[in-house]
Parts: C-alpha cells; sequence; structure tokens
C-alpha cells in the first residue's frame, strides 16, 4: 500500500504527541519535559523551587495611592500553584475605580478604614463600611471599588486563585473607567448605539476620567454611605470575630469558612488570621486535604522552617512585616515569633481546610499506639514514655518556656 504524503505526515504528528511534551515555566527557566514517563523529574524540580519570602512592588500609582502585586518571576509557587498575591494602598479621599477580575480573592484591610461597593452579576450594588481586620470574599468578574474615607492610609491585601485567569500567578484587573477603561477600547459608534447616548456624550464619558486605577477625589465628593445591612454575608473583621483557638502566652485564631463567611465556598478559598505572642512557637503541622498555604506577615517577625520530601528543609529563614511566603502541599511548617510576637494572614487553597499536627495534645503522636511509635523510632518505652508525656496539654501554640 503507497502512503501519500500527507498520510506520512499524520502518523509523524500522532508520533509526536505520544510522546506527551509539556512545557513548565520556574521562574524565568522555561523547560520542556516528557509525560509520564519523566514524571518523577517534574516533581523534583517542584520540590526545589526557591520558596523565600517576598516583597510586593509597585505596578503604577499616583497621588491618590498605588497598587503592588507579587511577582511570579520572584516567587514561582505563585504560578505552580496558581496563587495571585496583591495589595492596593490609598491615600485619603483616594479611590479605586469600578474594576473586575479574571480570578476569585479574600480581600483583608491590613490598616485603615474605608467604604467598598461590590455589585455581583444581575444584583445591586452593596456598599460597606470597612476598617482594619475585616475580610471580604470576591468572586471573579464581581465588579468592586474602593475609597479612602479615613484620614490614615487605607491598605488592603487580596490573595486569590488565578486557575481560571489569564495568567497563572497573577491577577489581571479589568478597569471599567479611566485612560485603560474597557470604554476607551470601543468606538464612539459602539458606546453609542449601546447607551443610546448622542457623539459629543460619549465623548465626554470615555475622555473625562484620564486616571488610570486610582484617582483622588476631591474632599467634598459625595459617594454612598455604608450600609450596615449589607455587610452580613459579606465581611468578617478577624480582630473582633469569636476565636477559634486561644492559648494563654501561645497565640490565637480565627478561620474564615462557609460558616462564618459564606462566600469563601463561592471562591474556593479558606483564610485565618493568626496572632502568635512573643517567642511563642506554632506547632509543626501540615494541610492533609492537599492545600496549599499562602501566608502574608501582617506584623512583627520571627523564624520559618518547611520541611519537604524525603525530609529535606527546603526553607529557613527569618520573616518580617510585608513578607509573602507559600508552603506546597503536604509540606510541614512551623513558626517562631521574636519577642514582640508575629501576626499572619494565609489563605488556603480550600474553604474548610483541614490541618494536621505534629506536636501538641492535638498530635497525631499522640493518637499512634506506643509498639508502633516504638518501633518507628527504634526506641525502648522509656523513651517512648518520655516522648508522649509532654505536650499533653498544649494544642498548636507552645508558649517561651519561663
Amino acid at each position: 500500500m503507497q502512503l501519500t504524503i500527507s498520510t506520512l505526515f499524520l502518523i509523524l504528528i500522532c508520533n509526536f504527541r505520544s510522546v506527551h511534551l509539556e512545557t513548565v515555566s520556574l521562574g524565568n527557566e522555561t523547560v520542556t519535559e516528557s509525560s509520564p514517563l519523566d514524571k518523577n523529574q517534574t516533581n523534583q524540580r517542584e520540590m526545589d523551587i526557591d520558596l523565600s519570602p517576598q516583597l510586593c512592588k509597585k505596578l503604577y500609582g499616583n497621588n491618590g495611592g498605588s497598587y503592588y502585586a507579587w511577582s511570579p518571576s520572584e516567587l514561582p509557587m505563585l504560578q505552580r500553584g496558581n496563587i495571585g498575591a496583591a495589595k492596593i494602598a490609598l491615600e485619603k479621599n483616594g479611590f479605586a475605580l469600578p474594576s473586575y477580575s479574571d480570578s476569585s480573592k479574600i480581600a483583608y484591610v491590613l490598616q485603615g478604614s474605608g467604604v467598598a461597593g461590590i455589585v455581583e452579576p444581575e444584583s445591586a450594588e452593596k456598599v460597606l463600611g470597612i476598617k482594619t481586620g475585616d475580610a471580604l470574599a470576591v468572586p471573579f468578574g464581581v465588579v468592586t471599588w474602593w475609597y479612602n474615607n479615613g484620614d490614615t492610609e487605607l491598605v488592603i491585601l487580596f490573595l486569590g486563585d488565578t486557575s481560571k485567569a489569564h495568567k497563572a500567578g497573577e491577577f489581571t484587573n479589568f478597569q471599567l473607567t479611566g485612560s485603560n477603561g474597557v470604554f476607551t477600547g470601543f468606538s464612539s459608534e459602539f458606546v453609542g448605539r449601546a447607551w443610546d447616548l448622542e457623539e459629543g456624550v460619549v465623548k465626554t464619558l470615555v475622555g473625562n476620567q484620564s486616571g488610570q486605577g486610582i484617582v483622588k477625589l476631591q474632599p467634598n465628593a459625595s459617594l454612598p454611605e455604608p450600609n450596615p445591612e449589607h455587610r452580613k454575608g459579606m465581611a468578617l473583621n478577624c480582630l473582633e470575630a469569636p476565636l477559634d483557638v486561644d492559648i494563654k502566652g501561645g497565640g490565637r485564631v480565627v478561620v474564615l469558612n462557609t460558616k462564618n463567611l459564606p462566600l469563601v465556598g463561592e471562591v474556593g478559598l479558606g483564610a485565618d488570621l493568626v496572632r502568635l505572642d512573643g517567642n511563642a512557637m506554632c506547632s509543626p503541622g501540615f494541610s492533609c486535604d492537599s492545600a496549599l498555604q499562602v501566608t502574608y506577615i501582617v506584623r512583627g517577625s520571627g523564624r520559618v522552617q518547611v520541611v519537604g520530601v524525603d525530609g529535606k528543609r527546603v526553607l529557613e529563614t527569618t520573616v518580617k512585616a510585608g513578607n509573602l511566603f507559600i508552603v506546597p502541599r503536604f509540606f510541614v511548617v512551623s513558626k517562631i515569633a521574636d519577642p514582640d510576637g508575629m501576626d499572619w494572614f494565609s489563605i488556603i487553597s480550600t474553604p474548610n481546610p483541614v490541618f494536621t499536627h505534629l506536636a501538641g495534645k492535638t498530635s497525631v503522636w499522640k493518637a499512634l499506639s506506643p509498639s508502633v511509635l516504638q518501633a518507628a523510632f527504634n526506641v525502648d518505652p522509656k523513651i517512648e514514655q518520655q516522648f508522649r508525656s509532654k505536650r499533653t496539654s498544649d494544642a498548636i501554640f507552645f508558649p517561651p518556656k519561663k
């Protein structure tokens, strides 16, 4: 049987596809790998990714405020884990123009107070008063605006899921107005016909707002007043909410989940605010439901160790306010606060996270039988009993020894 040129070409293409080449980006490096034959090599590269904490960098801004973000090129786990991280800082009367994003996020107010506007699809605008400690769940495609009506800087952290985003590890925000707003992309004809406007009005609408993303409003600007009813189910203040964990001299935790902030179920993320007292330790532990932990240091400083595959310590560093770092799935992490304590806000890539702790009264070691521990550690009963008898009352935070 004779084979035509086109048939030979199809055979070559099929054979090429059977190798299943896959391109992977590691920071600034792009490699091509064969899958699944070289899957172990892929996993090894993931284990070797730099986990060092990073600070954000300014992307744009003016006298109304600035927008900052963390780059996947400097924090590769953002891209690997499909996580985005950004921060907005608004000066007095600073106004973040209405926009929507390609990523679901959790917003956390780091400092200051102000007003947030949220418009869900085919719903009326909700206007919320926000202040330090507030957390809000913002699904992708929801229109938001932010305004600083206070006297001090308003700073909001955004952590979210970029699995449906245009770029893995980065938020893409679509401005509705301003010099880069969607109006500027359409012709006057399209805008005029869509909103039934005359050409002169169209030119005013499209051209009057020359700002990009953030502007500064006049002191007498009139924006909607917050409605206390709109906070229900939309926001939770982590500094005022009931504590999920409270250990004297150790620390405190508030966990955001579908019970106290239902919208986290829609965004597919959980979160928590942890406040670790001076010189206290957070028990070594890991997320046992395949979730990533994305941690932003809100206040203070301390030491962090992360242990990964084959007992390899993959991170040992000091973190301080403003640092962001990511713990890969199933890796074990522990923290010790400096004398002034350390607070952090984290998102977890599941709305109702489950953690396993390796020390304290809830430790997995406490659940294992004595004979299993003796065999596992290759020790005699005396050593096993000494090991088991410690940390019988402490939970996940360990106060410093007096």
